[in-house]
Parts: C-alpha cells; sequence; structure tokens
C-alpha cells in the first residue's frame, strides 16, 4: 500500500472527536452529518440508527461512525483541503462530466449538463464538509435523472461481465487450476486427508490470485493457453489476508476438519464480479454459506442486484441462487435460509453508492451481523473498513488490485469486546429453559411464561426488568404449584432484540407452557405500588401491547394456540396489539416511543 502522506490510503491518526468543548467545532461536526444526509434524526427513514450501525461497528462511548477514512474527517475537521483531498474532489467531477463526454452527443444538451454538473459541484464542493463519494451520488443522480439513461454504464457492464465468463468456461483454466506442481507439495502429505487438504489450499490460493489479472475481464482470453491461465493464476499476492482465509476456510489441519463458516461477500465491479462467484461456488463446495451483497442500484460499473437479475453472463453464474429481495427479513427467517441447503444467497445491500454501513438496509445489518467473516472487494471498500480506526463486529478480509499488478489482501479481526451470541448459544440457552418446562410439567406443575415490557420504553431497561422481576415474584408468592418464566432474569447485555426474540420463540413454540400471560397496566401499576414508589409519566396507560416484542410474542401465542388449543392466553385484549410493527435492527423499542421518553440520539 502506498504510504504517501498526502495519499488518503495512508494510515493517520484516528479522527475521533467528542462534542462539548468549543460550540463552532460542534457546529461544523454537527453539519458534517446533515450536509452529507449521515444524520438519522434528521433522515430517519434512510439513516440507520445507532443500535442498526452497533450490528456493524464497535462503537466506543458516545461516538458516532463515518463512513469516510480518519485522513478524510480530519481534512474536513480541520477544514484545510490539502492535494489527497483535492484530487478525490477532482475524480468525483472528471467521472461525471466523462459520462456527459462519452454519452451526449447533442451539442446543446451536453453544454447545459456540463455547467449544470459543474454549478452542482461548486455548491457541494465549496465549504468542504462533504465526503467525495456523497457529492458523486448526488451528480450521478442529477445525470440520470436528466438524461433519463438510467444505467449508463450497462453495456460496459454487459461487456465485462461476457468476457469474465468466457474466461470461466474455457477449459484451459480449468486445467491450470488442477495443474499439479510437484514443488508445491514439500514436504509431502502424508495422508488422504491432508492431499485433498492441500489441494484445496491450492486451488484456492489460485482462483484468488486470479483476481488481480484484469485482462479476464477486460479483453478475450479466447487464445489463452494453459500456461498463459497459469501464470495469471500464479501472480504475487500481498498482504496477509490470503493467508488468514486460507486458515479460516480450509484451514490445514486434517485432525479438526473446518466447521462451516457464514460469509458476507461485498462485490465490487462487474467483471471481476464472475470471479468472485466462481470463487464462492469453490466455498460453497468446501461447505460454506456464502451471502452476496450487491448495490441497490446503478454506480458506474459497480455490479448491482438488477445486473445480478438481468445480465445473461451474470445469470449464468448465479444459476441455482437463492434471491432475497426487498430490504427486510427477520433474523429467524434468515437463520433457516442459512441452514437450508441452499449455500448462496444473493441480496441487495440497498444502496447506489461506495461502501456507506449508515445507508445499508436492515437486511444488510442482519447478513452482517449473522456471518463470521466479511470479504469486502476494491478500493473503496478497503478505505472505509482498513484506513479508519473504528473496530468491526465481524472479521473482514480486503481484496483489492495492489500496486506493480499485484493482488492487495489485508485481514482485520473483529474486536475483542464484541458480544456474539451464536444461534448454537442461544438454541443452548433455550434448551436449558426448556428443559426446566419439561421437569415442571412431569411433577404436575403449572407452566406460565409471562411476556411483559423490557426494552420498549426506551432508556428504562433496567427498571423495566425490577418491574417485571417484582410482578413475577408476587405471582409466584401468590400461586402454588407454578412455575412463572421470567424474560428479564434471562436477558445479558449484548442482548438485542433479535437475538431475544430468536432464543424466546423456540421456548414459547415448544409446547411446554400452560398459561401465556401477557403484562397489563394493572401488572405495571401493582409493581411500583409494591416498590413504594408512584408511576413515572412515561408508565402510565402502558402494557404489553406498547412492546413490538410482544407484539411479535402475540403472533407466536396464537400460533402456538392453534397446535396447543389447550394453553391459556390471558393479558390486555387481542385486538389492542398490533400496533407496533417492526422494532428494527437491534431496537427494542418503536421509534415512535423515543419521542415520549425525551430518548433518541445524540447530536450537538
Amino acid at each position: 500500500m502506498n504510504q504517501n502522506p498526502t495519499d488518503e490510503n495512508a494510515k493517520t491518526e484516528p479522527g475521533r472527536f467528542t462534542p462539548g468543548g468549543d460550540p463552532v467545532e460542534d457546529a461544523w461536526y454537527t453539519s458534517f452529518f446533515l450536509e452529507n444526509h449521515l444524520d438519522h434524526l434528521a433522515y430517519p427513514d434512510q439513516v440507520a440508527s445507532s443500535e442498526q450501525v452497533r450490528f456493524m461497528v464497535y462503537i466506543e462511548g458516545e461516538e458516532r461512525y463515518y463512513p469516510c477514512s480518519d485522513q478524510m474527517f480530519n481534512a474536513i475537521m480541520a477544514r484545510k483541503r490539502p492535494p489527497f483531498f483535492e484530487r478525490r474532489y477532482r475524480e468525483v467531477l472528471d467521472r461525471i462530466l466523462a459520462l456527459v463526454e462519452s454519452q451526449i452527443e447533442a451539442p446543446r444538451e451536453r453544454d447545459f449538463l456540463f455547467s449544470l454538473l459543474r454549478n452542482k459541484y461548486a455548491h457541494e464542493a465549496a465549504d468542504g464538509v462533504m465526503i467525495p463519494s456523497r457529492i458523486e451520488k448526488r451528480l450521478f443522480s442529477i445525470y440520470v435523472n436528466r438524461t433519463g439513461i438510467e444505467d449508463p454504464m450497462l453495456c460496459e457492464k454487459v461487456r465485462r461481465n461476457f468476457l469474465a465468463l468466457s474466461a470461466m468456461k474455457n477449459p484451459a483454466l480449468e486445467e491450470a487450476l488442477d495443474r499439479f506442481d510437484p514443488e508445491l507439495w514439500s514436504p509431502s502429505p502424508r495422508s488422504l486427508a491432508q492431499v485433498k487438504i492441500r489441494a484445496d489450499r491450492m486451488r484456492l490460493s489460485r482462483m484468488v490470485s486470479l483476481m488481480g489479472e484484469s485482462d479476464l475481464w477486460q479483453k478475450s482470453t479466447a487464445q489463452w493457453t494453459v500456461e498463459d491461465f497459469a501464470r495469471a493464476a500464479s501472480r504475487p499476492v500481498a498482504g496477509d489476508g490470503l493467508a488468514r482465509m486460507l486458515d479460516l476456510l480450509v484451514p490445514d489441519q486434517p485432525e479438526a476438519p473446518a466447521q462451516p463458516l457464514k460469509i458476507l461477500w461485498l462485490p465490487d465491479e462487474a467483471g471481476e464480479a464472475i470471479l468472485d462467484l466462481h470463487v464462492i461456488r469453490f466455498l460453497a463446495r468446501l461447505g460454506h454459506r456464502v451471502m452476496v451483497a450487491f448495490k441497490e442500484g446503478p454506480l458506474f460499473t459497480k455490479v448491482d442486484f438488477y445486473d445480478a437479475q438481468e445480465d445473461e453472463s451474470m445469470k449464468e453464474a448465479l444459476e441455482g441462487v437463492r434471491f432475497i429481495p426487498g430490504r427486510e427479513m427477520g433474523k429467524n427467517d434468515l437463520v433457516r435460509l442459512l441452514r437450508s441447503d441452499i449455500p448462496v444467497l444473493a441480496l441487495s445491500d440497498g444502496t447506489r453508492e461506495r461502501t456507506n454501513l449508515l445507508l445499508c438496509s436492515t437486511f444488510f445489518a442482519r447478513a452482517f451481523k449473522e456471518a463470521d467473516l466479511v470479504v469486502a472487494r476494491g478500493p473503496d471498500a478497503r478505505r472505509r473498513f482498513f484506513d479508519t480506526h473504528f473496530s468491526f463486529t465481524r472479521n473482514i478480509l480486503s481484496i483489492t488490485p495492489g500496486e506493480n499488478g499485484e493482488l492487495s489482501t489485508e485481514f482485520a479481526p473483529h474486536h475483542p469486546a464484541v458480544v456474539h451470541f451464536s444461534h448454537h448459544d442461544l438454541e443452548t440457552r433455550a434448551g436449558g429453559i426448556i428443559a426446566k418446562m419439561r421437569e415442571a410439567r412431569q411433577k404436575g406443575v403449572t407452566v406460565m411464561f409471562y411476556s411483559g415490557i423490557i426494552g420498549s420504553i426506551p432508556g428504562r431497561i433496567d427498571v423495566a426488568k425490577e418491574i417485571m422481576s417484582t410482578f413475577v415474584t408476587h405471582l409466584r408468592g401468590q400461586s402454588s404449584d407454578t412455575f412463572v418464566i421470567n424474560p428479564s432474569e434471562h436477558f445479558e447485555p449484548g442482548m438485542d432484540a433479535d437475538d431475544l426474540m430468536f432464543m424466546w420463540e423456540i421456548v414459547q413454540r415448544s409446547g411446554y407452557i400452560d398459561i401465556w400471560r401477557f403484562q397489563t397496566y394493572g401488572d405495571i401499576a401493582d409493581a411500583f405500588a409494591m416498590l413504594g414508589r408512584k408511576i413515572p409519566p412515561e408508565w402510565v396507560g402502558k402494557d404489553a401491547t406498547f412492546s413490538t416484542g410482544c407484539t411479535k410474542e402475540m403472533i407466536i401465542a396464537m400460533d402456538v394456540a392453534r397446535n396447543y388449543p389447550e394453553m391459556q392466553i390471558i393479558g390486555p385484549p387481542m385486538e389492542k396489539f398490533y400496533r407496533r410493527a417492526e422494532y428494527g435492527v437491534g431496537k427494542m423499542y418503536d421509534s415512535r416511543l423515543a419521542d415520549v421518553c425525551g430518548i433518541g440520539e445524540k447530536t450537538v
């Protein structure tokens, strides 16, 4: 990697900023998020909440994540325009003007667009608060809207994908990948298991090396020989990423076979993506599950979700892959898909721009959180994941073209403080609770499940747990031969709404619940009375119907009752539920309730 101090890729001091000091600087910091349309409070339907961001980024304290390199952020905060800054800005304008030059023939229309785009660029770039990629998106949108050319680079992407697929179908390529090289088998393997592992590692290494050969999607390879492909498959690979990739996905340990991993793959350019899919299918044959996240829509030559479904070369490369449309899917549904016999899933990241975790869809955030490894392709992703002080919740592997024609790979482990509850962890916890329910049933004890508000009043989780525990203790003392399950006793720091709903649904569908009680306002009032306290205003009139989680649990309860009609459901009237439709990633309360309690994300 180029370490020139004027290069944005160079490592710099962390771009941390703590509000609360100079009000002028605080205002500039707030302007940075507002002007870039990256503030959740200002744009709640477009920008991810802090809870959703924490699915992907490890945030320390009150710090706010920003989708650019530390060097870019530092330059913006310092209100300086160093050479790398001006170069990145100019590259944005040059790219969009090149589109006009190459695609608009009418002189008047061309001159009009040149002037319009330069005017918009001058306006957006004037004060230096904009991230270059955000300016680029706005200029690109203007071009698309004014010209009616929905995907300006469609033909170029089709050409690249066709050339890349033709290369992948060339018999000489398979022969080159399968070639036996005695010099690379030293020391000699001692078992057939070791032979297979060594062969898989060598094939994966060769396939990754191919990613650095741009001729595969820029030129015809119809005349390439086995030696030509072998040369491309042995290109040097810089960095530690390839070695870490091999150790994770094909560990050289015959006595301890590799465990299947869930991989989130972020492709970059058209043509390159065909090679990515060649690697992805190989990983699927090894038993891994791969989620491929394309761009939502066109952005120059980036491969997008439409290309994946309509481009003939992409369709052939993606044959048999399950496409997941839309921006929403719950954790339970995603887990079921990952456990199915479908090894590769295709989805959209929800954006039409370079890597931006603040604008990604809810489903993408869930996919990120469920992955064991995120493979990020291209230089844009490299800047966002590696040229920053932020750490992430998953292991990140970056693969991008490097210097002197070599491929560059880097690996960043997830932050060590990240709390991750695996499916196995949650299922084990659920199994332990079910075992106690089964034991109680065998003793003739009635099993009651108590559903109530835990995280539904923002910022009041501790109070909610205290209220629930106080009332459940009352129930236990009031009722003989009754085993009451109190969910708040099983809540642990680090658990989010997705984790809780996944675990509790397993328990709730076990068939061991005799009485499913939903919290009423009377329960809450009684609990505060037992505590000798007045009811705070945010709790007045509340009951389980104000909880998004409880609403989802009522839906489950109704379904369970169809299979176990002897189960009794008590609590608020069922028609009062369904006012809370979705809690959003990581958020255990309906966003509309935040205003009631004066709780929200902090802004300066």
